[in-house]
């Protein structure tokens, strides 16, 4: 057998598993495990089986993901996100879609100490889109919303997408944060500039267009807000929840970013000042709450942190049989025979990952991408946090678009509407994401000029 038709068998064996939804770890680690056996036998194989756990897994660098996951555990518990979407409606409601646009502002905000992209669409889910159902949303644009906004989880630090991509292609984590700041911010501004523009366009139009009235509902929400606005002064409104959030921003990025702290020590604090806030937020629930809290998301930290490792793993022994197949060379040679521009063939091979998306777990594909990618990205010169970023963008247009599209089953699961009303509006943030990616692609300076300043 041909290594060409090895490398297709174990690619289409990969494929099958993760479609049949077996678990992602599994699906990469016996893929990767049954084409070394093609390639150089048993006896290999299983001492190659043997080493991977360990060298993937024994690296100081990655105890930066279970701190980063518990920190963001603990702000759930504490109800951080809760307060920063009271803030961001009571200021941003009286605008066209100040609904929309508060959730896009308060899953920015969480992002920034959950880290997580599920996490962040769940919590939101819960928070806002009954309340924007009320106010006359139609469900697919309030679900749609939510799952498109909670994938700056992935984006704005601390994410675990871009710890793991760091991680993967060897460069700074700090830089690698630093670097998902810009693009998270102007990807929020950008789907909070669509729902501007769509409240301000149900305001407007002349003739209802749904069953569900959706002018006079929008009418009256306009009313009920306005009411609650005028007896909700701002003094009582929990600004703690942004004093939260900015001192745990501070603590990572800031700490990262002067030097004062490594990117694990910012990590590590970041989760020591997790908890003092779960304490002084639930102090009057008593010893048990407190207990309760914290048990919980010790458990929720300790089996997310297991599936992540747990896929490295995974990923670990399929880039085993990549090396030894010789995939990236391959890869490399083959762009390299396609004589056209660098930028060009780069932009190629970043787009293959929409379709891939589609079909594949996001962490999944990270995994399998960047060991693939990153060897043509170096051999064009291009830089590989610039790289990182638009690989993650591309997945986190995977994680909202049919038939995988998890954070939209996320929201479908948290609000009981059905996944195919969730999928129905992704549409319009599905073309600002291409927008925004080529942007990012023709202005790398945008991307790359903060970690430009990250002290060393």
């Amino acid at each position: 057998m041909t290594v060409g038709s090895v490398i297709a068998i174990v690619l289409l064996l990969m494929l099958v598993l993760l479609l049949l939804r077996v678990p992602v770890a599994v699906s990469l680690g016996l893929s990767g495990a049954l084409g070394l056996v093609a390639l150089r036998g048993i006896n290999h194989t299983t001492l190659e089986l043997g080493a991977v756990p360990f060298s993937e897994t024994a690296t100081f660098s990655l105890t930066i993901i279970p701190m980063f996951i518990l920190m963001g555990m603990f702000a759930v518990r504490a109800n951080v996100a809760a307060y920063v979407f009271k803030i961001a409606d009571r200021v941003l409601g009286r605008l066209p879609g100040g609904l929309g646009i508060a959730t896009v502002a308060a899953s920015a905000g969480f992002s920034a100490v959950s880290g997580s992209s599920i996490s962040t669409a769940a919590t939101m889910a819960r928070l806002s889109v009954k309340e924007m159902r009320a106010a006359g949303y139609p469900a697919s644009m309030a679900t749609a919303l939510v799952a498109v906004a909670g994938t700056l989880g992935s984006m704005i630090p601390p994410s675990t997408f871009l710890v793991l991509y760091a991680i993967l292609a060897q460069v700074s984590v700090a830089e690698m944060l630093a670097a998902g700041i810009v693009p998270g911010i102007l990807s929020a501004i950008a789907y909070s500039l669509w729902i501007m523009f769509s409240g301000w366009r149900m305001r407007r139009q002349e003739q209802i267009v749904d069953a569900d009235n959706v002018q006079d509902a929008l009418d009256q929400a306009t009313e009920i807000n306005a009411a609650k606005l005028e007896k909700s002064p701002l003094g009582q409104l929990p600004w703690r929840g942004l004093v939260y959030i900015g001192l745990l921003f501070a603590i990572v990025l800031g700490g990262m970013y002067s030097g004062i702290f490594t990117a694990t020590e910012s990590a590590a604090f970041g989760a020591i000042a997790a908890v003092l806030i779960l304490l002084f937020e639930l102090r009057k629930e008593g010893a048990k709450g407190i207990w309760d809290g914290i048990t919980n998301a010790l458990q929720n930290t300790a089996s997310t942190t297991a599936m992540v490792f747990f896929i490295v793993i995974g990923s670990g022994i399929l880039s085993s049989f990549f090396i030894a197949a010789r995939v990236p060379n391959m890869i490399t040679e083959a762009v390299l025979s396609w004589h056209i521009a660098p930028s060009l063939a780069m932009l190629i091979l970043l787009m293959s990952l929409v379709p891939l998306g589609m079909v594949l777990e996001s962490l999944s594909l990270l995994m399998i991408s960047v060991p693939l990618l990153l060897p043509v990205a170096v051999e064009f010169g291009f830089d590989p946090i610039w790289l990182g970023i638009l690989i993650v963008k591309l997945i986190e247009i995977g994680m909202v678009t049919p038939p995988v599209g998890i954070n939209a089953f996320v929201v479908a699961g948290t609000t009981g509407i059905r996944s195919e009303t969730v999928f129905k509006g992704i549409m319009p943030f599905f073309v600002i994401d291409l927008v925004l990616i080529a942007i990012f692609f023709l202005l790398p300076d945008l991307i790359l000029y903060l970690p430009s300043l990250v002290q060393h």
